[in-house]
């Protein structure tokens, strides 16, 4: 009969993905003398009163989103003896796409978010940050640099624009991008020429600019300017990184709750979990989030690598044997995909008749 319930979830959540027009739970640290608590806030009304107005306005900011708002937002607001760090505890133990530090967070704590958004990530959590001017050089931290920022509400920093970028990125549906989203409520900031946006965007920074009629974000880019082959060009794009972050929680969290544990480590089951992650990876394919050839299967060098490691004489085992080897307790699977980008770039060069 298969593994209805594993094939159900997956193919849920891959159209989840591409239905839900804001992807993203905010997660916001705020310090406040007047106010303290955890509040989760799905609309304006749900913002707590006893804050103040300026700490209000941020998550108001943040409520406004793109093309949706965010799906909700975990509020943590620290009174006046706390610390950041014991906002950053509190966030250890919710699931968030990004997190936005208080209204004043300086260099230092910025650093602090940003070292704690690595360890986050190496840990397996697929948690982001949205942070002021800070030369991070990581995926998982999106550097804001802009300043002077005007509204009728009157003129920002950085740090306190951060609540509207993050909550913009998480308002964009996963078939778009953040790149060019206009902000009808900027009346005017420190204006950038084009040779400075670009250089800005080449160091990692997400800015915003003024195209000689509004002003707009930048390419929508994370702090990582260190490519490797590991981690090439791609990773720089904040689009690219939420769908491979998405994936791979999907994929960890269903088989979990739904796989491990619960079916023998045999050649049949290994297949039918194989077949379910490529049904998923499929629904993205026919949704336009991947390519239109992703590709699971069982990863024979790793398992001929385990075997070799057991102690077990591979050498006269045909690549058929060791796809169906007994590997314990480990699943050996790899997969390729290419995840879709946007239109970004338009080059059309233009020849006139003679």
């Amino acid at each position: 009969m298969g593994l209805p319930n594993i094939n159900i979830t997956f193919t849920t959540l891959a159209r989840a993905m591409f239905q839900r027009g804001s992807k993203g739970t905010l997660c916001i640290i705020l310090q406040d003398s007047t106010g303290s608590g955890e509040y989760t806030v799905l609309s304006k009304e749900d913002i707590p009163s006893g804050i103040s107005q300026d700490n209000k306005d941020a998550v108001e900011r943040a409520l406004t989103g793109n093309v949706t708002p965010p799906e909700k937002i975990l509020l943590k607001v620290l009174g006046a003896s706390e610390e950041l760090s014991d906002g950053l505890s509190w966030a250890e133990l919710q699931t968030f796409d990004y997190l936005v530090g208080p209204l004043a967070l300086d260099e230092t704590g910025a650093e602090t978010i940003a070292a704690w958004i690595k360890t986050e990530r190496e840990n397996g959590k697929k948690s982001k940050a949205v942070l002021p001017e800070i030369d991070a050089d990581d995926e998982g931290v999106v550097s804001f640099s802009a300043s002077n920022i005007q509204t009728a509400a009157g003129t920002f920093t950085s740090a306190q624009y951060c609540s509207r970028i993050a909550g913009i990125l998480a308002g964009t549906p996963f078939t778009q991008s953040a790149t060019y989203v206009t902000l009808p409520e900027v009346i005017d900031a420190d204006r950038l020429t084009r040779a400075e946006a670009d250089e800005s965007i080449d160091d990692g920074k997400f800015i915003i600019w003024y195209d000689g009629e509004k002003f707009k974000t930048g390419r929508a880019v994370n702090s990582l300017v260190t490519t490797s082959e590991e981690k090439g060009s791609a990773f720089q794009k904040i689009k690219i990184v939420e769908i491979m972050d998405l994936i791979r929680q999907d994929i960890v969290k269903t088989a979990e709750d739904q796989f491990i544990g619960k079916y023998p480590n045999s050649y049949d089951s290994r297949c039918l979990l194989l077949s379910a992650i490529q049904g998923y990876l499929q629904t993205l394919a026919a949704d336009e989030i991947l390519g239109d050839r992703p590709k699971v299967e069982i990863d024979t060098e790793a398992n001929r690598l385990w075997l070799k490691a057991a102690g077990i004489d591979v050498s006269q085992m045909t690549d058929e044997e060791i796809k169906t080897a007994n590997t314990g307790s480990v699943v050996h699977l790899k997969a390729t995909m290419q995840i879709l980008d946007v239109i970004e770039d338009i080059e059309l060069p233009i020849l006139l008749n003679q």
